[in-house]
């Protein structure tokens, strides 16, 4: 019989181990993969960015979002960093992002490895769960029957942590969900998150490559605000990419899913603070007054991407040879709004296996989040991204999962 069983061991899953172990608890975690913590390598471009200072609730998202703050508080966050701080890792900072002071994702993952072995943690590789089973011991007291190839496990706590359809070429994961589901909790659609946004415009194939800093406006279909993100994009042939388009797409999925129609608007002169149509004709015009003789290519020199340029020009039918003066006053205005509110309608996002993290899934409010416990069968425990929160890039997805592991580990 063991004491804890964690189906799982990724980031929330060694957490969790670890922490328990350290109580001087039994721990066993059950991995389907060769090797644990796999995904914490990809994170970060290979560097692992896996705190960040600004942890304000709205960085992340939930349809029960007022329950955030009972996990993500300064309680919680400074043990998080001091727990980093026990197994070895030094942070580099840099703009309030952390990452290990080495640059590299692997010293994560190998600090987290090495504290469990050295607290004796059962790790069974290449273990795949078939089913749990909620059974009787002797004294009719509750215990869990893990079943899997490499035989049956029994314990008192079973802690789920087995990840989400991110990052996999297949739908294969959707264990974690399953198992809940057995066990009478509800599940929130789940849907690609931090993934690239599509469209159908003629010109992407054009506009491929590009990148560029500028802000991009998601809007619903009667045209509401629903957020703004500000940085560089990256211009694909099949919509937008880049961190700022990323952070807009679990809400895009969501609002694809339920039938709606979103759309977003760039602005490629934000970073010149210029918001509006007005502004940004005054300095066009100020540009030709102050330097003669110059097409409208050249006129946008060193202000606009020049291959982005042409593209936009070329979709409105100007010639790349007009002068300023020499465009009409319809074709000035539909190219400033291209420029300041390029509207693209988006029909959805790239699948599961292009996402870093998902939209939805177990919800809040079926957990008791000072435990992380199952408010539905005693003894179950479901952490990480198998619950209904995704959050912004930055750091702010392993910061959930890093602390509800150490939320699960306190009353075990």
């Amino acid at each position: 019989m063991q004491e804890v069983i964690i189906i799982g061991g990724g980031a929330s899953g060694l957490v969790a181990a670890i922490n328990i172990a350290r109580k001087g608890k039994k721990v066993t975690i059950l991995e389907k993969n060769s090797t644990c913590g796999k995904k914490i390598l990809a994170t970060g471009n290979g560097r692992c960015n896996y705190f960040n200072e600004d942890q304000n609730i709205n960085h992340y998202r939930s349809k029960n979002h007022e329950l955030i703050n009972n996990v993500i508080n300064k309680s919680n966050l400074d043990e998080v960093l001091s727990f980093f701080d026990s197994i070895g890792i030094v942070p580099k900072i840099k703009n309030g992002y952390y990452y290990p002071n080495s640059n590299q994702a692997v010293s994560i993952q190998n600090a987290l490895l090495i504290e469990a072995k050295n607290l004796n943690i059962d790790i069974k590789t290449d273990t795949t769960v078939f089913n749990i089973k909620n059974e009787k011991d002797e004294n009719q007291n509750n215990i869990f029957n893990v079943i899997t190839n490499q035989g049956n496990f029994y314990a008192r706590k079973v802690i789920l942590a087995t990840g989400t359809k991110a990052s996999v070429k297949t739908e294969e994961n959707t264990l974690g969900y399953e198992f809940s589901k057995k066990f009478g909790h509800s599940c929130i659609k789940v849907l690609p998150a931090l993934v690239q946004l599509r469209g159908n415009e003629k010109y992407f194939k054009e506009w491929n490559g590009i990148r560029i800093d500028a802000s991009i406006t998601l809007y619903d279909n009667n045209s509401n605000v629903i957020t703004k993100e500000i940085g560089e994009i990256q211009l694909t042939d099949y919509g937008v990419s880049g961190i700022c388009a990323m952070n807009l797409s679990g809400r895009v999925s969501r609002m694809v899913s339920e039938g709606k129609r979103p759309y977003v608007s760039i602005n490629f002169l934000d970073s010149l603070n210029i918001e509006d149509e007005i502004q940004a004709k005054n300095f066009i015009d100020n540009r030709n007054k102050n330097m003669k003789n110059r097409n409208i290519v050249e006129l946008l020199e060193g202000i606009i991407n020049y291959k982005l340029l042409n593209v936009l020009l070329k979709n409105l039918n100007i010639s790349n040879k007009c002068a300023w003066d020499e465009i009409s006053f319809d074709n000035k205005k539909q190219f400033i709004l291209s420029l300041i509110n390029l509207k693209i309608n988006i029909t959805g996002t790239n699948s599961f296996d292009k996402s870093q993290v998902c939209s939805g899934g177990i919800p809040l409010n079926e957990i008791d989040l000072n435990t992380m416990e199952s408010k539905i069968i005693k003894g179950l425990y479901i952490i990480g991204e198998l619950l209904d929160v995704d959050a912004d890039c930055g750091g702010y997805n392993l910061t959930w999962a890093w602390t509800t592991g150490i939320v699960s580990s306190k009353n075990i």
